[in-house]
């Protein structure tokens, strides 16, 4: 059976990320992902969520409860990231995940942007150890989105094929600009 966008994106991560790793959500939106990715890196790992809204960092606060004591949820802009991972993490996080668009049932103004986005992407692939994946799920039907896809796409495209393994998944019978994945893995 072909796995919707959602279920493949964490199936590639639960195939990645192990009890007691450290691992990314670039853009926690409604806290689903966090939430995801804190059971799988258990009490002893570590997540770092990161989105510029605060409806989003108060939502995901709310959906992790008591599970939120290894997550650490950072009010600020993906394009930061280095700024508050150890540098001791560097080669050694199993994972992360971005969500590019819009905070659903949100301000559809405010975007994920390419300039932050491959930032971001840059200083991930610094940082995930060998064998581990970024997975990127691209929402672009909206205004902005299709400059942001096209620029991801471009960037992940010349990305070494000696270091990085890159993939697009997508359904390509959908109508209306279906979103897709494209997770990279560092070799």
């Amino acid at each position: 059976m072909l796995k919707g966008i959602i279920p493949f994106a964490h199936q590639l991560l639960e195939n990645s990320v192990k009890q007691g790793d450290t691992v990314v959500d670039a853009t926690c939106g409604n806290g689903n992902d966090t939430l995801f990715l804190s059971e799988l890196v258990g009490k002893t790992g570590h997540v770092y969520a990161f989105d510029i809204q605060e409806q989003a960092i108060q939502t995901t606060k709310s959906v992790l409860q008591d599970n939120d004591r290894h997550v650490h949820v950072i009010h600020d802009s993906h394009a930061k990231i280095d700024q508050y991972l150890p540098k001791e993490l560097e080669n050694k996080l199993a994972g992360a995940i971005f969500n590019l668009g819009y905070l659903p049932r949100s301000d559809k103004q405010i975007i994920t942007k390419s300039e932050s986005t491959i930032l971001a992407i840059e200083t991930l692939l610094r940082f995930i150890k060998r064998g581990a994946i970024i997975v990127i799920v691209v929402y672009h039907g909206h205004t902005g989105g299709k400059t942001e896809k096209d620029a991801v796409l471009d960037y992940t495209e010349k990305l070494d094929q000696k270091q990085f393994a890159v993939l697009k998944y997508q359904f390509i019978n959908q109508k209306n600009n279906p979103p897709y994945v494209v997770a990279i893995q560092k070799k």
